[in-house]
């Protein structure tokens, strides 16, 4: 939801300082390590069960994981790699955040409770499966209540009081579960309608050539038997 409304609105905001930091000579995937390495630090933490600190730790996660596309543009290097690596840290960052709140969890709780992180991370996984693959084919798959931003935010919110961060991870299971549910229909709405997309372009175009294959197979046998034929 912040992601698809407000990011525009940050990225304007954010190129002044990515100019900035061009200027110092950092580069977007140094700023994107500088991101993990920070994350890692926020669920040794979380993990370890200093939640404040983790609090932090998270906080100064997002700055990086803000800045590093700023400077990419600022310093024309935007690129499909860099976009890549960006998406691909984004999911490692997730991963290593909620694996240090599972971490606290099995050693505070009952070990049942673990899985439910566990079960966040799962579902943040299918949301972002729904959008790649969808963007792949053709189709719109960005929005929902849950995205990337306030799923940060909840987190946040539940490291910060830490007695509520069971009832807190439950409400972002299910509002996760929900926005799993609302990507679903919106793309299974878009694919149920007759459209041109290039996915169904290139599938198309490999039919065509599959029978123009066939066809000439078939006018090679046939002038084949008629020359045999001729021969007898």
């Amino acid at each position: 939801m912040l992601d698809g409304n407000w990011r525009a609105v940050v990225d304007r905001g954010l190129t002044p300082i990515g100019r900035s930091l061009r200027r110092t000579g950092i580069s977007a995937d140094v700023i994107t390590v500088i991101g993990i390495v920070m994350a890692t630090g926020a669920a040794v933490s979380i993990g370890l069960g200093y939640l404040r600190l983790g609090f932090l730790m998270l906080v100064l996660t997002g700055i990086p994981d803000a800045l590093d596309g700023a400077v990419a543009k600022a310093s024309g290097t935007a690129s499909s790699r860099g976009a890549f690596f960006d998406s691909v840290a984004d999911r490692l960052t997730d991963a290593l955040l909620f694996g240090g709140v599972a971490w606290h969890l099995a050693s505070t709780s009952e070990s049942h409770i673990m899985m439910l992180p566990v079960a966040i991370m799962g579902t943040a996984m299918l949301i972002s499966y729904q959008r790649a693959k969808a963007e792949l084919l053709g189709y719109v798959a960005k929005g929902g209540l849950m995205e990337r931003a306030e799923r940060f935010i909840v987190l946040a919110f539940g490291l910060l009081f830490g007695e509520i961060l069971v009832p807190v991870l439950w409400l972002m299971l299910a509002l996760s579960l929900f926005t799993a549910g609302q990507r679903f229909v919106k793309v299974w709405r878009q694919a149920s309608v007759e459209r041109d997309t290039p996915y169904q372009r290139r599938a198309a175009r490999r039919r065509q050539l599959r029978l123009e294959r066939r066809t000439e197979r078939q006018q090679r046998m046939a002038t084949r038997r008629r020359a045999a034929a001729r021969r007898r």
